[in-house]
């Protein structure tokens, strides 16, 4: 950050602490990690014992003290995690293995302190508790759940064994996405014939040319084979199983043996060899299985939902039987009609559709009946385009201006952009790092927002403004062999997720709380976090947003009314099978952690041919059961989903995932209010816009969501809007 960036206001700019400043990415140093990460453990140790001796039970005695003396730790770790997320390398790996069972250890050790413990619930039972704020009170009520969740009530070999299994499950989840990320950047099918890649479109085939040529100039450098010359023309192409090539891959090839090629190895991705994911799937079932016995719960999903916006897993699986009621016959339609496209298509009256043709036949249809391709709206979708059409809907709903500051912090990629968010009086409230492009060389896969730093108000009053990573893996830009270069043309999914992810974004940094631990979201349900980014989604499908960022990358002729309409009309396209598709990975995920009891660990006494567990369920057994209620088309009988389900064994899903749905309800009826105000009413949307800001953005964790969403519609939420809105139930 510059010397003027960092001039104005003291209450808005103030010169950050130490630990507290933005990341130095170009100061890093990999060596540096292990003995800066186990100097600052040594003092949070230190830190700790002495608040144990001295606390009062009051929020400055106890509450703010603990954010404090934790911080440190906190910032430096999060730049490790983030770093292993978006610039994974061996060494970095090393040292994040390294000290990350100490790191949990300490928190541990920490969740687990009984003086803290004994001070919150004084806190809580005591003549202060009525001086406390909502949010305060909200803060001091989750830690203490968070003390008896990470087993603060447990004591001497229960106790060990708790805090045993919680560093396994640790190193177990950084161990599946490292598995899944090494499996996925280890398979590559090259195609060096135009009959291997025809059906492809030109942004597929510069993509795969490119990523051709830069493995092949890898091998150049370690002696392996000469550098050679890919172009989309004439190839070779590689075929990948990252995000942006896998998946227009299977839309668009008309080779069948070759989507089937794909689509398996796709389907088996960390499932095989030394990237094996499934003994950790059913280890890391079995640990969490048996943390919840200890902590004295029937199951994960129990312990899980204590903390989150669902009552219990009754509630969510009601949700699911309401979705799935309204989903599953219109899946079942779409599915025939789609069967019977094909065979028309191909004049084969037999033609039974197999799961790696689903998605070319769905785009052949999609083509047919709404007369566009993805590919034919990608060139009216360049990145730079689509990020001025987010910000101008930002500061029309909001009142906030987005504006570009790079240069003004080191990055950890060249791609990474780095702005600055301002309110209506001009005055900076927040920033951001967005790493738009897919990396699969050292990034994983996916898309995610995270804490760069929170929202803080000091003890001198100044204010630390709240800074956002936005981590996206859509098509990068092109570098062409004369020299030219195509910029960054998305997918409408890839517009989608963007928009996604600065939703998240808004609501970190849009906060108006000043309490550090309840500000953004920090202490909001997890099954309510996905509201602002689901909300913002709706925006891609609104006419004057997407017209006043749709404009072809070449002439600048904007986006054909007809080609809108058409978009919009697509939108409940196949809206059956992909509601379905969401089910089934919620109501595998609510079976595993609720209902599975996974199998126990062979013995060493146990001989070959002795395994008793041959009738005993697996956690794959598991998921083809789940398939046969929420799938029209059966898994592969050697289908490893579980093996690359990143979200709920390396992620904060566990027990989770049915968030999507439970938000999307949220969504879809908070959206539902700028319908009721009148879309085409700029007064009227504004208006909502700031009610939106004030409630939904503003007051993070500080209030309960059902609460806030009340605030803002007025009422408790409803399906209704959600059915409606994906073409479930007729409006």
């Amino acid at each position: 950050m510059t010397d003027a960036a960092r001039a104005g206001d003291r209450a808005s700019r103030e010169p950050l602490l130490d630990h507290e400043q933005l990341p130095r990415f170009d100061a890093i140093r990999v060596e540096q990690v292990q003995p800066a990460i186990r100097s600052l453990i040594a003092q949070l140790r230190t830190d700790l014992a002495e608040l144990e001796r001295t606390l009062t039970p009051s929020w400055d005695g106890l509450v703010a003290r603990l954010t404090a003396l934790c911080e440190p730790l906190n910032y430096a770790w999060s730049i490790v995690n983030h770093l292993n997320g978006v610039q994974n390398s061996a060494e970095l790996r090393a040292a994040h293995e390294a000290v990350q069972g100490e790191v949990v250890q300490v928190f541990m050790a920490l969740s687990q302190s009984r003086p803290l413990y004994d001070g919150l619930i004084a806190l809580r039972d005591g003549a202060a508790w009525a001086s406390l704020d909502e949010a305060q009170q909200r803060v001091v009520t989750a830690q203490i759940r968070t003390a008896t969740l990470a087993g603060v009530g447990l004591t001497g070999a229960k106790q060990e064994r708790f805090q045993k299994l919680s560093l396994e499950l640790a190193e177990l989840s950084t161990s599946f996405s490292n598995n899944l990320l090494d499996a996925t950047k280890a398979f590559a099918l090259t195609l060096t014939r135009s009959d291997e890649v025809a059906g492809l479109p030109p942004t597929l085939l510069a993509a795969t040319a490119q990523s051709a040529a830069a493995a092949q100039a890898a091998d150049a450098e370690e002696g392996v084979a000469a550098p050679l010359t890919s172009t989309a023309e004439r190839g070779p192409w590689r075929i990948t199983l990252d995000a942006p090539i896998v998946g227009p891959f299977l839309q668009h090839a008309r080779r069948r043996e070759l989507r089937e090629k794909v689509y398996r190895a796709h389907a088996t991705r960390a499932a095989h060899g030394d990237h094996d994911n499934q003994p950790l799937v059913e280890r890391i079932l079995r640990l969490r299985a048996e943390q919840a016995r200890l902590l004295g719960y029937g199951s994960h999903a129990e312990v899980s939902l204590a903390a989150k916006m669902a009552p219990d897993v009754a509630a969510i699986e009601t949700l699911q039987a309401e979705l799935h009621a309204a989903a599953k016959p219109k899946a079942e339609q779409e599915l025939a009609e789609l069967t019977a496209f094909a065979r028309a298509q191909t004049g084969d009256p037999a033609l039974t559709l197999a799961l790696w043709d689903i998605a070319f036949w769905a785009e052949r249809l999609r083509e047919s009946r709404f007369a566009f391709t993805d590919e034919e709206l990608r060139p009216y979708f360049s990145l730079e385009k689509v990020l001025s059409g987010l910000f101008a809907v930002a500061q029309r709903l909001f009142g906030i201006r987005v504006r570009a500051a790079d240069g003004e912090t080191p990055v950890w990629d060249p791609a990474v952009r780095f702005f600055r968010i301002a309110d209506e009086n001009g005055r900076d409230i927040a920033a951001f790092y967005l790493d738009p492009y897919s990396r699969p060389q050292n990034k994983r896969g996916g898309a995610w927002m995270d804490n760069a730093l929170d929202r803080k108000l000091r003890g001198d009053g100044s204010l630390r403004l709240p800074v956002a990573y936005l981590v996206c893996n859509q098509t990068p830009p092109v570098r062409h062999a004369d020299g030219s270069e195509t910029p960054s043309l998305m997918t409408f999914r890839e517009v989608e997720t963007l928009f996604h992810e600065f939703g998240h974004g808004l609501q970190h940094m849009l906060t108006t709380v000043t309490h550090v631990e309840a500000a953004g979201i920090n202490n909001v349900e997890w099954d309510a976090v996905e509201l602002p980014s689901q909300f913002m989604e709706n925006w891609c499908y609104h006419r004057p947003t997407v017209m006043g960022m749709a404009r072809h990358w070449q002439t600048g002729v904007p986006l054909p009314d007809a080609l809108f309409d058409k978009l919009v009309a697509a939108r409940t396209y196949l809206a059956g099978m992909a509601t379905l598709r969401q089910l089934y990975f919620s109501s595998v995920d609510l079976e595993l952690h609720h209902r599975y009891r996974p199998l126990p660990p062979l013995t060493k006494s146990t001989e070959p041919g002795e395994d008793t567990r041959a009738d005993e369920e697996t956690a794959s057994d598991v998921q083809r059961r789940v398939a046969r209620l929420n799938t029209l088309l059966p898994p592969l009988p050697d289908d490893r989903m579980l093996c690359a389900f990143s979200h709920i064994f390396a992620g904060g899903y566990a027990a989770g995932y049915y968030s999507y749905k439970w938000a999307e309800v949220l969504s879809a009826d908070a959206f539902g209010a700028f319908v009721d105000a009148g879309l085409d009413d700029e007064r009227a949307v504004a208006e909502t816009g700031r009610r939106f800001r004030d409630t939904v953005l503003a007051r993070g964790g500080g209030q309960h969501p059902l609460t806030v969403f009340t605030a803002f519609r007025g009422r408790a939420p409803s399906t209704r809007p959600l059915l409606v809105q994906t073409g479930l139930l007729a409006e």
